[in-house]
């Protein structure tokens, strides 16, 4: 696991503004990292109490053993993280919903290019730090993963996405989430969060619950937003892929975009 360093938000205190049901069984946000983990896990943060936040660690296949009491059914906590599926991941994680957020492959692989390269990345030895790749090196190297130091795009969204879906899973998109905030009050923003707070187990929803998305979804509060990174090297990251990059993903990945509804 690669050490993460970010910046700490003020959420827990502007939770405390608000009144606040628990969750009647665990729920786990799952994600593909850097498919907008924080702003999902943010806006849930305004939901639950406090003391039923798992802040120990973000959940992950490395200290699964280790932090396995977040899904206790008694515990009814909210935890999230990014973990791999497997036997004993499906095992642990078994009494509680699972939410699972997604990206384009597209967006993501950028998303993900920006993340490596800036300050909060915390595994310095990765060699896209340097500065001395190019940009479609570095691209490439995002889509198919580096040797021994970083999956590729198939296999991150394969066990952290596409391998968890089922009866006891809602998958949601990173681009609906976001839509959704950014059209905050529309009647389509509050069909979506509707199907959001079902998934979640919310027993009710508060009057208030437009202001507490508007609070947790503050690009302010989260540390991985593009404007709070800091650039660690010069590299210039385009806003989207070209043709030929977009062939790679599909070739690194067939039918992975068509799976999750981009195409």
């Amino acid at each position: 696991m690669v050490h993460i360093r970010l910046k700490p938000d003020t959420l827990d205190e502007e939770n405390a503004k608000f009144s606040h049901q628990r969750l009647p069984r665990p729920l786990f946000l799952n994600s593909v990292p850097k498919s907008g983990s924080h702003l999902l896990k943010n806006i849930m943060r305004m939901f639950v109490p406090v003391e039923d936040h798992f802040k120990e660690q973000f959940i992950q296949w490395g200290n699964l053993q280790q932090y396995k009491h977040a899904f206790r059914a008694e515990a009814k906590m909210l935890s999230w993280g990014h973990l791999l599926f497997s036997d004993a991941s499906a095992v642990e994680a078994g009494p509680a919903r699972k939410i699972i957020l997604v990206r384009d492959p597209h967006s993501w692989v950028l998303a993900r290019a920006r993340f490596f390269l800036s300050d909060e990345f915390g595994d310095n030895s990765v060699l896209v730090k340097n500065g001395e790749l190019t940009v479609d090196s570095l691209i490439n190297l995002m889509i198919f993963g580096i040797h021994g130091k970083a999956m590729g795009m198939r296999e991150l969204f394969t066990y952290n996405a596409v391998a968890w879906q089922g009866s006891d899973c809602t998958t949601l998109r990173y681009e609906d989430l976001l839509e959704a905030v950014r059209t905050l009050g529309s009647a389509e923003s509050d069909a979506y969060f509707e199907t959001v707070f079902e998934a979640a187990g919310l027993a009710s929803i508060p009057d208030d619950w437009r202001e507490r998305v508007k609070i947790g979804s503050d690009r302010k509060q989260s540390g991985t937003a593009r404007e709070n990174l800091s650039p660690g090297t010069g590299i210039e990251i385009p806003k989207e892929l070209t043709d030929s990059q977009k062939a790679l993903v599909e070739f690194a990945a067939p039918g992975l975009r068509s799976l999750l509804g981009y195409a």
